[in-house]
């Protein structure tokens, strides 16, 4: 049986796991604010160097942010934007953003999100990063409303404060996880699509303040900026899935005499050889690429990279990319994300994406030892917290294993190398 003092310091470990750290400041919060001033929170890196994506802003970089699961509203990347930019030398932008509503070629009358458009650059304007902002999440907002209901004061408040909490953060994100891989996934990825064809399409001087028209990828600059900017991606959670299925589409329908509205694309073959010259990065924050894989069928071709992805490979012509570069970053704490296991790309992702990974485990939320009861962290700030720690941010500017490494990753983080 449990003592007086070990009941106490349950209760508070209950408030602090529900984001309520008004509540039992005593020993636990003296605890965490002694483990936020040492700071040896895990920080592993396994796999290859990887060089981040301060080195390819002279090429005019692109990066689309995909958010996860729960509601989200323009401007939720704003303190990652401003953490990345800083960490590149960004220390100029253009006034304000502009913002492109997103809708389906096919059906003008749907509403499939907006992508919000920020223009960095440093002092001497030699080096400049487009930045998009996707939000998705208004695709599944309808449907969610059927278990509306249950967070409404009408139920609520028959569950205890800690419970009601949780249960509301449930019903607002779990859902979407299950609409994706139902009847919404086509829109969210035409929702993705389009983020995509007008990251492309167009430069900052040629997006208008606010635009509501969908995007042409026989658009006149499309195969000169595809061919001559980078492109990388950053998405939380059920975004790492969004958009490897994303890219997926676009390269594999890209490349037939149609494009992927079932219209005539003017120089499909010149698009698709591009892309097979493409390096493409993705930085999958809290990612969830193996659970999201449960149920459903293996890519088209699997377990074939040597024959796609190598030079001398029989199938070499035919791949996707050169190489799709995925950094998984996987806080063990998070109950919703995973780190990508051994041979998982091969066996389930399709050999012609030409994909590498590497996993980073990190500690996003401080672990906590509540004298003897065992050790703690907050679930939420472990699965949601990615977008404002600097190891992460450190890390997606600047990467690992070359002389650009920010000395914050050096010091602090344990890179174990995997050389072939």
């Amino acid at each position: 049986m449990f003592s007086r003092k070990k009941l106490s310091l349950g209760i508070c470990t209950t408030l602090l796991l529900s984001g309520c750290s008004s509540f039992g400041y005593g020993v636990a919060e003296a605890i965490l604010d002694q483990q936020k001033q040492s700071d040896d929170r895990l920080c592993q890196i396994t796999g290859q160097a990887f060089t981040g994506l301060e080195p390819f802003l002279n090429d005019g970089l692109k990066v689309l942010m995909v958010h996860g699961i729960g509601q989200h509203g323009p401007g939720y990347s704003a303190e990652f934007l401003g953490k990345l930019s800083a960490e590149m030398g960004l220390v100029k932008k253009s006034p304000g953003f502009k913002t492109i509503d997103l809708t389906d070629p096919l059906d003008s009358s749907k509403n499939l999100g907006s992508v919000r458009v920020h223009h960095y650059f440093d002092e001497q304007a030699n080096k400049s990063l487009l930045f998009y902002e996707l939000v998705w999440s208004v695709i599944t907002e309808e449907a969610k409303k059927v278990i509306a209901y249950d967070s409404t004061g009408e139920y609520s408040h028959r569950r205890a404060t800690i419970n009601n909490l949780l249960k509301n953060f449930s019903n607002d994100t779990l859902p979407d996880s299950f609409l994706y891989l139902g009847d919404h996934r086509e829109d969210i990825l035409i929702s993705f699509t389009q983020a995509y064809c007008w990251m492309v399409a167009e430069n900052w001087s040629g997006l208008a303040q606010h635009t509501a028209s969908a995007c042409d990828f026989n658009a006149p600059d499309f195969n000169t900026n595809l061919e001559n900017n980078h492109y990388a991606f950053v998405s939380h959670s059920l975004g790492s899935r969004i958009t490897i299925d994303g890219l997926q589409r676009i390269a594999r329908l890209t490349g037939s005499n149609t494009d992927i509205y079932r219209g005539p694309l003017k120089k499909p073959r010149t698009a698709v050889q591009i892309l097979k010259q493409k390096n493409t990065s993705i930085f999958m924050l809290a990612n969830q690429l193996p659970v999201l894989q449960l149920g459903r069928k293996k890519a088209e071709v699997t377990q074939q990279y040597k024959d796609y992805c190598l030079e001398d490979g029989k199938h070499y012509p035919e791949r996707m990319y050169k190489s799709t570069e995925i950094i998984a970053f996987n806080d063990p704490n998070d109950i919703a994300s995973y780190p990508i296991p051994y041979n998982f790309s091969k066996q389930f992702l399709d050999s012609r994406l030409c994909i590498n990974t590497s996993n980073v485990d990190i500690n996003i939320a401080n672990v906590v030892d509540f004298l003897g009861l065992g050790t703690a962290a907050n679930p939420l700030t472990a699965h949601s917290g990615y977008q404002s720690d600097d190891r992460v941010i450190a890390l997606i500017a600047k990467g690992i294993g070359s002389k650009n490494t920010a000395n914050i990753i050096n010091t602090r983080c344990k890179w174990i190398e995997e050389a072939d």
